[in-house]
């Protein structure tokens, strides 16, 4: 124990997420540390002591899925979550004025199941001549482009074939500028990859978001390579804005599929696929770190991609596609495990589901490990036999509770009244025994984490239907998913997720106990500062 405390927070409501002790009134910070959590006046002096005045303070929210230069990014593109196409072709049109010939307009979030339909190559031919248009879909697993960039890419009057992709065309043929899923890299070829200082900026301008919604960790859903990613070095783009002295928050890298390669080292020593000089899983320190490699299994379910057992409501001829050939994805999660990774496979649909299940046992009986942690991402179409088979894996499914409100209507549209009480599971997975992280899946949706929060407790869509209701859980189990839940699932559980002496000092104030006021007031509370590593990094008035 230090002599004197850097920062004491005091006279406050301290929910620790600590089952040993879930309450406390004052927390002593000394070297970025948690070093005294106390039920009454610390018995510690400090240099700096901030009066919390009832206020509630908490651990730091921890998104568990989130894309953040992906989000940084959007904050200078056309924003496209509009209700009609009219709309949205009014915003391309006024950014294209704006725009001189021969450059890009890019806008995202647009959701054809709210605007009735996909944006037409020809319409935006129309709005922006000689102006290249690239509009990306709010899931990220699609884009529209108009002719000029088709003809960039040498698609002319018909399309050509993509493995785990398609150039979508009409009943002629003739392609309508919609590009799904690995089809999208196509573009990135005309625009990737960008400038470092671009990268580093977005996630500067992400950060700096993050902080004033109580963020103090996320986990970097996917870079260096594939259709998601921004450039073969973007995780120079963190050290960048580290050594600036701009990055605010925490963050794990997942590394997407495509950039690990083979490394020819020593057969014994199981690296056949990694990076290179043999970095994997956990390479970095507290503020930036390696997480796990990202894979992606199938598509969207909104987008009606994601690989499904039977087919999607009302198109008999669809039930969405794997992203590879299954015996491909399988070697390859197999090979990362060995390798040492921690691997995260999206997998939306039960298809999907299997494969990455089955992928993980494979490997667990081949190559065992202790606690390899294996993850899959957002997990959203679940059998109950796949949430069992999950919980005797131990894989941490990592669903998205946003999606309720802001995609919900369309994925149940998607997917028909069958098959609802599978979606997005929160109460059966606890009830199995898992540890359930929060995460937004951003820019896909809202990010901020009491939003998320009130999707986990409501369950309710944007036209207020119930959202397969009976997986709704309680304010106290959201609340430990942003913060324990997500830290678990970084198998960072022993420095972050809960106020315990010896953990990092990331913390969030709120203005009120998001358990105990009704679940209709969880999204309008303020957050009124953010601590990182023991300093307060966003301040709203406490001080």
């Amino acid at each position: 124990m230090p002599s004197a405390a850097d920062l004491l927070l005091v006279n406050g409501n301290v929910l620790t997420m600590d089952l040993v002790r879930p309450r406390a009134r004052a927390v002593a910070v000394a070297g970025g540390r948690i070093v005294g959590v106390y039920d009454g006046k610390p018995d510690i002096s400090g240099t700096n002591a901030v009066d919390l005045k009832g206020a509630t303070l908490i651990p730091g929210f921890h998104d568990a899925h989130n894309h953040l230069i992906g989000f940084g990014l959007t904050l200078t593109e056309v924003d496209l979550r509009v209700a009609s196409l009219d709309e949205l072709y009014q915003r391309v049109a006024g950014r294209a004025r704006e725009t001189p010939a021969g450059e890009w307009v890019v806008g995202s979030g647009y959701d054809q199941t709210k605007t009735g339909g996909h944006p037409h190559r020809a319409a935006l031919d129309a709005i922006a001549p000689g102006r290249r248009v690239w509009l990306k879909h709010t899931s990220g697993h699609m884009c529209v482009v108009n002719s000029l960039v088709l003809a960039d890419l040498g698609i002319g009057d018909s399309a050509p074939r993509i493995d785990g992709g398609r150039v979508a065309t009409d009943d002629a043929g003739r392609p309508t500028g919609l590009l799904e899923e690995r089809a999208q890299e196509l573009v990135g070829e005309l625009t990737r990859p960008y400038p470092l200082a671009t990268l580093a900026d977005a996630v500067v301008s992400a950060g700096q978001q993050y902080l004033k919604e109580g963020i103090t960790s996320v986990t970097e859903a996917g870079v260096g390579g594939g259709w998601i990613g921004h450039s073969p070095v973007e995780l120079a783009a963190y050290q960048t804005a580290r050594e600036q002295g701009r990055l605010y928050i925490r963050v794990e890298l997942m590394v997407i599929s495509d950039a690990l390669h083979s490394l020819g080292a020593h057969p014994g020593d199981g690296m056949d696929l990694g990076l290179d000089l043999g970095l994997r899983t956990g390479f970095g320190d507290d503020w930036l770190r390696l997480g796990p490699m990202k894979i992606f299994t199938d598509g969207s379910l909104i987008g009606r991609t994601a690989a499904m057992s039977a087919p999607f409501a009302g198109q008999r001829d669809n039930s969405g596609y794997l992203q590879a050939d299954a015996a491909e994805l399988t070697a390859t999660i197999v090979a990362a495990h060995r390798a040492g990774w921690r691997v995260a496979a999206h997998a939306i649909g039960d298809r999907a589901i299997d494969l990455a299940l089955d992928a993980f046992e494979a490997a667990a009986a081949r190559y065992p490990k202790p606690d390899p942690r294996h993850r899959i991402e957002h997990f959203a179409v679940a059998r109950p036999d796949q949430v069992i088979r999950a919980s005797e894996l131990k894989v941490v499914a990592v669903p998205q509770g946003r999606f309720a409100t802001e995609l919900g209507d369309g994925m149940m549209a998607a997917i028909g009244p069958r098959r609802r009480s599978w979606l997005y599971r929160q109460r059966s997975l606890l009830e199995a025994g898992l540890v359930l992280p929060g995460s937004s899946d951003r820019p896909v949706v809202a990010g901020a984490p009491l939003l998320g929060i009130h999707d986990m407790v409501s369950r309710r869509t944007a036209s207020g239907a119930p959202y397969n209701a009976g997986e709704a859980i309680t304010a106290d189990q959201a609340l430990r998913a942003y913060t324990y839940g997500s830290a678990y699932a970084s198998k960072a559980e022993h420095l972050k997720g809960s106020i315990e002496p010896g953990k990092l000092a990331d913390f969030a104030v709120l203005s009120e106990d998001p358990t105990a006021v009704g679940s209709d007031r969880i999204a309008g509370l303020q957050v009124l500062a953010t601590v990182v590593d023991g300093e307060i990094r966003y301040d709203a008035g406490l001080t």
